[in-house]
C-alpha cells in the first residue's frame, strides 16, 4: 500500500467510528462477490458508514484521493455491481439500517437504505398496510438496492417497479454533496424530480442512503391457486381474461414445465400440488375486501375456466399453509441455483406478443450450439419479464450462451434486463437495448455528477 492510500486509511479512521472501517482478515469473503459469484475480489478497505453524514464524509475524502468506491448492500444482486474490482473500495451501506418514520396519513415509510426489504414490509404490516414490492430476496436484499437497481418482484404487475412507489429520497454524491429529495406527495411539480437521478442508476449517479415509500392498505382477502395449461396461447388468454374478472391481480407468476419439474427433483421440501405434468403453471394470486364474495367468485371464475378448457387443472388454497406451498414452489430457484453450476442468469424483457416466439427460436439456437444443455424458464408474465437459467456444466461457454440469446433478445425488441440490472456482467449488451444517443446521454450524466468516476466505476456504462 502506498503512502496517499496508507493517509487515506488513517483520515477515514479519524472521520468513521471503531466499526467505520475494515481491513486485513476483517474484510471477509462476504464484501468479495454477490450472488452472481462472478469473479470475486477481495477489497483492500471496506468503509461502513453509521449514517448519512459519515458516509457524504468518507466520499469527500476518497473523492478528493481519487479513490475508486464500489457502493454494496444486501449483495444479492446477478449483474456483478457489487463485485469489487481490482483496486475499488468497498462502502458497505449495512449499518444504515432502521425504519425512520412511518406516517399512517399520508401512507408513507420512510427507510434506511441498509434495512432488508422484509424488515420494511413487517413495518409496513405491523401498522396495518402493505409494501408491496416484494421479491424472493427479500430476507437479504436491502431496500437502498432494491431503489438503485430499480427492483420489480411480483407484484409488478398491479403496483409497478420500484420507482413506482418512491416518492422521495436522500442521496449523496461523489463529491460528498447531500440531496435531499424528501416528499410524501403523490403530486409535486416543483422543478425537476431529481429523485429519478438515483432510481435505477445503479449507485453510479449517487449512493440511496434514505427512501420515502408508498404503502397501501391491507386488503380483507386474499386469493390463490396453482392452475395447469397446455399451451402458451392458453397462457395468455387466461391472463387477459383474469385481468377481465379481477380488480386486484396481485402475482401472475408463470413457471414452464422444465422450472416446475427441476424444482421438485431438487428441492426435497416441495410438495407436487398435480398428479400429472402440465406444459405451462401459473401462481394466480388476487385481492379484495370482501372474504365471502370475493372467494366464492374466485372460484366461479376458475371453475369456468376449467370448463372452458383453458385451465387443465386448479388447485386453490384454503389456508396459508397450502398458499405458501404454492409460493415455495415459485421461490424455489433460490435454493436449487446453487446446484446448477454457475449457470448463465437471465431476467430478459418481452413484448408479450412474441415471448414464445422469441423463447422457442432462444431454445432452438442454444440446444443446436450445444450438446448438453440444461435451463430452466419462469417469469412474470403479466409485465413481460422472463427469468431464463441455462447452464451445459461447463462455465467457459457460458459467454457464448449470454451472446446468442442477448443478439435474439435485440432483434425482438426485449430488454436484456427486466429487474436486475446491467451491473458489469451485462454491460457489453447494452448496445441491444438502448439507442447510441440514449448511452451518449447516460454518459452526460455521469461525467456531470461524478467527473472523477470514483463511484461504482464500470458499471452500466464506461
Amino acid at each position: 500500500m502506498n503512502e496517499t492510500r496508507t493517509k487515506l486509511i488513517d483520515r477515514l479512521r479519524e472521520t468513521l467510528d471503531a466499526k467505520g472501517v475494515l481491513t486485513g482478515e476483517d474484510v471477509t469473503p462476504r464484501y468479495h462477490a454477490d450472488w452472481s459469484r462472478e469473479n470475486p475480489c477481495r477489497p483492500e478497505v471496506v468503509l461502513r458508514p453509521a449514517d448519512t453524514h459519515d458516509l457524504s464524509k468518507a466520499l469527500a475524502l476518497c473523492n478528493a484521493a481519487g479513490q475508486p468506491i464500489v457502493i454494496q448492500g444486501g449483495m444479492t444482486g446477478l449483474s456483478g455491481g457489487a463485485t469489487p474490482r481490482h483496486g475499488e473500495w468497498a462502502m458497505s451501506l449495512e449499518r444504515l439500517r432502521g425504519i425512520v418514520e412511518l406516517d399512517p396519513d399520508s401512507m408513507t415509510i420512510t427507510a434506511r437504505a441498509g434495512t432488508p426489504l422484509e424488515a420494511v414490509q413487517q413495518a409496513a404490516e405491523e401498522a396495518g398496510f402493505i409494501l408491496p414490492l416484494d421479491l424472493g430476496a427479500r430476507g437479504s436484499c436491502n431496500i437502498g438496492g432494491n431503489i438503485s437497481t430499480n427492483a420489480g418482484g411480483n407484484s409488478v404487475i398491479q403496483y409497478g417497479m420500484a420507482r413506482a412507489l418512491v416518492l422521495g429520497l436522500e442521496a449523496v454524491l461523489a463529491d460528498g454533496t447531500i440531496i435531499r429529495s424528501r416528499n410524501k406527495l403523490l403530486k409535486n411539480n416543483a422543478g425537476f424530480d431529481l429523485k429519478q437521478l438515483f432510481i435505477g442508476s445503479e449507485g453510479t449517479l449517487g449512493v440511496v442512503t434514505e427512501v420515502t415509500l408508498r404503502i397501501f392498505p391491507r386488503t380483507l382477502s386474499r386469493q390463490s391457486a396453482l392452475c395447469g395449461l397446455a399451451t402458451f396461447a392458453d397462457v395468455v388468454a387466461f391472463f387477459k381474461a383474469m385481468k377481465q374478472q379481477f380488480g386486484i391481480i396481485t402475482a401472475f407468476e408463470v413457471m414452464w414445465a422444465n422450472y416446475y419439474r427441476y424444482a421438485m427433483e431438487n428441492v426435497n421440501h416441495l410438495r407436487d400440488a398435480f398428479g400429472q405434468e402440465h406444459n405451462f403453471y401459473i401462481l394466480l394470486e388476487t385481492e379484495g375486501n370482501d372474504p365471502d364474495l370475493d372467494q366464492q367468485h374466485f372460484q366461479n371464475v376458475l371453475n369456468a375456466e376449467l370448463e372452458r378448457g383453458r385451465l387443465q387443472d386448479v388447485v386453490m388454497a384454503n389456508t396459508l399453509e397450502e398458499r405458501d406451498s404454492f409460493w415455495a414452489i415459485r421461490d424455489a430457484v433460490g435454493e436449487f441455483l446453487l446446484s446448477m453450476l454457475r449457470p448463465a442468469n437471465f431476467d430478459i424483457g418481452i413484448p408479450l406478443g412474441v415471448m414464445d416466439q422469441c423463447l422457442q427460436e432462444i431454445v432452438a439456437a442454444l440446444t443446436a450450439r450445444f450438446d448438453k444443455l440444461q435451463f430452466v424458464t419462469f417469469g412474470h408474465l403479466g409485465d413481460g419479464n422472463v427469468h431464463f437459467i441455462a447452464t451445459t456444466g461447463r462455465h467457459e461457454d457460458n459467454q457464448a450462451i449470454y451472446d446468442i440469446v442477448y443478439t435474439i433478445i435485440g432483434r425482438y425488441q426485449g430488454s436484456i434486463t427486466a429487474e436486475h440490472g446491467i451491473g458489469v456482467l451485462k454491460k457489453e449488451w447494452l448496445y441491444l437495448s438502448r439507442t447510441p444517443e440514449e448511452i451518449a446521454l447516460m454518459k452526460t450524466l455521469k461525467r456531470a455528477m461524478d467527473p472523477n468516476n470514483i463511484l461504482n466505476p464500470g458499471r452500466v456504462i464506461e
